[in-house]
């Protein structure tokens, strides 16, 4: 079994190969403990076509959670600021109802792709929302509306927030 797992490792990871994504839909779905943590290694790594190739095997096991926290610690890391959207794309491949906050994270500070697709994803999927939630999510938008990227984005970002936070405020009145 280890053999087979190093040779899916290395097929996955080889640049040559044309059809790595198979390798990691494999690695993906022998799910052990040992796999899950090389994985989470590659997606911290300095490869980000291999990272992607990680993500995506680890939305075939069943350690969202842990696979999630690496995931947007790579999309959170400024050596990944062009990539950010091949990472946040990957994200639909998970159960994202735990993670309002992190997605909101990358709508305010995203890059133009990533930012785009987590507005769809707040859009869109049904997240668990709690008042610490909305907390959280409002400290987030305090230190964007504080250090905007630029000011274009900063009325559209507002249009669409402030809204949302009314909305979300009204859950529990």
């Amino acid at each position: 079994m280890e053999q087979e797992i190093q040779f899916l490792f290395d097929k996955m990871c080889d640049p040559q190969e044309g059809e790595a994504y198979v390798y990691a839909d494999k690695l993906g779905k022998i799910a052990t403990e040992e796999v899950k943590d090389r994985l989470i290694q590659l997606v911290n790594g300095d490869d980000w076509e291999i990272a992607y190739l990680a993500c995506r095997a680890l939305s075939k096991t069943p350690y969202n959670e842990e696979a999630l926290d690496a995931i947007f610690e790579s999309i959170f890391d400024r050596k990944n600021r062009n990539q950010q959207g091949a990472f946040v794309q990957i994200l639909e491949e998970f159960d994202l109802s735990q993670r309002f906050v992190d997605i909101f994270r990358v709508y305010l500070f995203g890059n133009f792709k990533a930012s785009t697709l987590a507005k769809d994803y707040l859009d869109q999927l049904e997240f668990d929302i709690t008042p610490r939630t909305i907390r959280k999510a409002e400290k987030h938008w305090n230190h964007y509306l504080h250090n905007p990227e630029d000011e274009g984005s900063l009325q559209i970002k507002k249009s669409e927030v402030e809204p949302m936070l009314v909305e979300l405020k009204e859950l529990f009145l």
